[in-house]
């Protein structure tokens, strides 16, 4: 496809550019592109989205025409290992959501919501305090606008006291490595028993975890609803005080792990750029950094247990790691894996679009919650807090207390840790 985006007043216009230039048109996205099974409309698929993004980019079409279709992507990348001709179509959403939120103007229902989400949700003390008043507002639930309503419904009943993390878990046994841990931000509110279990299998794998203090939110979330400035700031702060001296930087969050290999077209023209390169060069999501190392022995007399495994698309797309969690599960005795047999289909999480697009969240996530259901599962695991937290929202939606955890907090109960 020809273009005449100008490039040298666009930022990142040559990702862009390059992510237009590559689409051929072929449909293969289609069939892969959750928004398009739900609502079956050309201009709601990566296809479409192309040249609504071509159009605005060019001057030919006013973002407000393409605004709908491009905010009801998920960002799932779904499309991006179906497309034959390459195309990155993630450089080209993140980088577009960037260049037209600058001067975007929103109703006020919709700024408010927006306003919440980037003020609490990468700062886990705010975001505790704003799930706390949001518990509260269920009450009232019948009185808020759609948009918030969607977002106090998918609050858990009680959230778990916080749980504060050491700076340094030792190795047991030889030590084989030394890694640094991303402690995340909604997760650290949800579910801190997650970081729990991950440094515990760490340890008893061999490996030395080191928590920086100075972390905060990776800044994926703000990046991918087009909040460049504070995605940059964010990602900065994590620059700075990683240390660069550990075999690994582990991620227990596929979007996190997702947004951080993302540094790169994040500090595009940046002066830290090839220092965001290097540092995406050493992320590693837990179950890729596990599989590589080799896992120790599980105890004997495990029980038996079926398992079906979600995909979460930040890892499974966008980082292509499908295999590595399969195999480390499969190696637990007694565990029988089930597959859900639906491509990777979105649960309709995606980051914050469970907040900002309801209503196919809601769709997704009654198809994924159906697929779950009819493996006859005695549990789900999957490897991101918010597939865990749309798909438990969804079950308990259909009266099934299956329950859902992460990889790791399996692995931890296959080695009979606390």
């Amino acid at each position: 496809m020809n273009h005449t985006i100008p490039l040298t007043t666009l930022p990142r216009g040559a990702a862009m550019a390059g992510a237009v230039d590559q689409c051929v048109h072929c449909g293969f996205c289609l069939a892969a592109c959750p928004t398009y099974a739900v609502l079956g409309q050309e201009m709601d698929s990566p296809r479409g989205r192309i040249v609504l993004m071509k159009e605005v980019l060019e001057g030919n079409l006013d973002a407000a025409e393409a605004q709908p279709h491009i905010d009801r992507c998920l960002g799932c990348l779904a499309c991006m290992p179906a497309c034959p001709s390459g195309v990155r179509y993630g450089d080209l959403v993140t980088s577009y959501r960037a260049h037209v939120e600058r001067g975007r103007r929103r109703p006020p229902v919709e700024g408010l919501a927006r306003r919440l989400i980037v003020e609490t949700l990468p700062y886990p003390k705010r975001f505790r305090l704003a799930a706390r008043g949001g518990r509260l507002a269920r009450l009232a639930a019948g009185a808020l606008p759609a948009r918030l309503q969607a977002m106090v419904g998918l609050l858990p009943a009680a959230l778990p006291p916080a749980e504060p993390l050491p700076a340094v878990v030792p190795a047991e046994g030889e030590r084989r490595a030394r890694v640094a841990l991303l402690t995340g931000c909604v997760q650290q509110v949800l579910a801190p028993r997650i970081n729990w279990a991950t440094l515990a299998v760490l340890a008893a794998n061999g490996v030395e975890t080191v928590i920086p203090r100075e972390q905060g939110c990776c800044g994926a979330l703000m990046m991918h609803i087009g909040e460049e400035r504070r995605a940059l700031a964010l990602a900065r702060n994590n620059l700075a005080c990683f240390p660069a001296d550990v075999d690994a930087v582990i991620t227990n969050a596929a979007g996190c792990g997702s947004g951080m290999h993302e540094y790169p077209l994040l500090f595009a023209g940046q002066p830290e750029a090839d220092q965001a390169g290097a540092f995406a060069r050493r992320v590693k999501d837990i179950t890729t950094f596990l599989d590589e190392l080799g896992l120790r022995p599980f105890p004997e007399g495990q029980p038996e247990r079926r398992v079906a495994y979600h995909d979460a698309c930040h890892l499974l797309h966008a980082q292509g790691i499908g295999a590595a969690p399969r195999r480390l599960l499969r190696a637990v005795p007694n565990l029988t894996l089930l597959e859900l047999n639906d491509g990777g289909l979105c649960c309709g999480s995606a980051g914050t679009y469970n907040l900002e697009q309801p209503e196919i969240a809601a769709e997704l996530g009654r198809r994924k919650s159906a697929r779950i259901l009819a493996t006859g599962a005695d549990l789900v695991v999957s490897g991101n807090i918010g597939c865990q937290t749309q798909i438990e929202s969804h079950l308990r939606t259909q009266g099934s207390p299956l329950p859902v955890h992460h990889t790791i907090e399996l692995l931890a109960t296959a080695y009979q840790l606390p």
